[in-house]
């Protein structure tokens, strides 16, 4: 059987604790431990039930005139069990929610808990950052809770009212004629509530403008145009809501050598008309390092070799691609006299050679 923690404790009170001090220490648990500003927390969830239990007795002269002289087991007698659910809760104590946090029944559409705003960040990357991955730091300014006000907005010590001009619906109403329309509070701006006496902090908005250090890492094989979301770095939420999410917009420089096809690498190296004619094993850039290629007798211009698996990782984590060399030839300049005599005879030997095979197809 599970030990009930005492009331008193519980709400950080004394015995002899007036009905002000007890709903205040309630307002500040509450707020600590409000559902929407820990979602998932199931010990915060459990601490939240905790604090509206003592408060249901101690606030209740009757309830709490029991628990001083029976304690626990006085009020079973009584059939008091606590709450089932939060919506009992908010629903018992509505004026505390309405007044403090704006969570109340008919007043949530307009002041509940709302995600923060999602941020978009646009990184600049090498090619070879792209095909390697990169762990990198970056900083973002958002908006972010208040920690002076608790992101209530209001100065420490302080609470918000309800709207003098609306009565807290966050709406009034004006009759024209026959017709009764209803518009936006002016003074609350439809929050159903005001602040008298705004946080310095942040001037009673809750949250600040805050530049802060985010750390991202990408994969390899991320392209440009690649978008990475880093869940919950957003801007910060309102009256408890979740946090925004940050997305990074990959830009990816090119590249002076290589050019990108999906996960294949294409480049062109130029050889010179000897090796093209002769064959030659030339040293090949890659995104590693230089590798070797042998060039084939007779490689003709525009010619194409491969590497298999030199080219950018998949993203998807299977394999890699291919790197694509499209071979050059560079046709000679400047030749000397020599070279010059050199390939006239090699011109002249060209000519007898096609003259014989012209010679031989006529003859059959």
């Amino acid at each position: 059987m599970t030990t009930k923690r005492d009331y008193y404790e519980i709400l950080g009170v004394d015995h002899n604790a007036k009905e002000d001090t007890i709903k205040a220490n309630y307002r500040k648990l509450a707020l600590k431990y409000h559902p929407d500003r820990n979602p998932g927390d199931k010990e915060a969830e459990e601490k939240f039930k905790e604090a509206a239990e003592a408060y249901e007795v101690l606030h209740d002269s009757q309830k709490r005139n029991i628990y001083d002289n029976y304690g626990h087991q006085g009020l079973q007698g009584t059939g008091f069990s606590g709450f089932h659910g939060f919506e009992d809760i908010f629903s018992s104590f509505s004026d505390i929610f309405d007044g403090f946090f704006g969570f109340g029944a008919g007043r949530r559409s307009g002041t509940a808990a709302r995600p923060g705003a999602d941020l978009r960040y646009d990184l600049a990357i090498s090619f070879m950052d792209a095909a390697f991955g990169l762990e990198t730091e970056i900083e973002i300014e958002k908006l972010e809770n208040c920690h002076a006000c608790e992101a209530t907005g209001c100065e420490p010590g302080t609470y918000p009212e309800d709207c003098r001009q609306c009565g807290g619906a966050g709406q009034i109403s004006r009759t024209q004629g026959f017709f009764s329309i209803r518009t936006t509070c002016p003074r609350c701006r439809g929050e159903g509530r005001t602040i008298p006496h705004p946080c310095p902090e942040c001037r009673g908005t809750g949250r600040v403008e805050r530049i802060k250090k985010v750390s991202v890492k990408m994969p390899p094989g991320v392209d440009n145009g690649s978008r990475l979301r880093l869940t919950g770095e957003g801007e910060s939420g309102f009256r408890g809501g979740p946090p925004g999410d940050l997305y990074i917009f990959i830009n990816v420089e090119p590249h002076d050598f290589f050019k990108r096809n999906n996960n294949d690498i294409i480049c062109q190296v130029t050889i010179s008309f000897v090796q093209a004619a002769l064959g030659a094993d030339i040293n090949v850039p890659t995104l590693k390092g230089e590798k070797k290629l042998r060039i084939p007798k007779g490689t003709q211009p525009g010619e194409v070799f491969q590497f298999k698996g030199e080219g950018i990782p998949s993203l998807r984590g299977f394999g890699r691609g291919d790197q694509i060399i499209q071979v050059l030839v560079k046709t000679p300049a400047g030749l000397t006299k020599k070279q010059e005599s050199l390939l006239k005879e090699f011109a002249k030997l060209e000519s007898a050679k096609l003259s014989t095979r012209i010679k031989k197809v006529f003859k059959h």
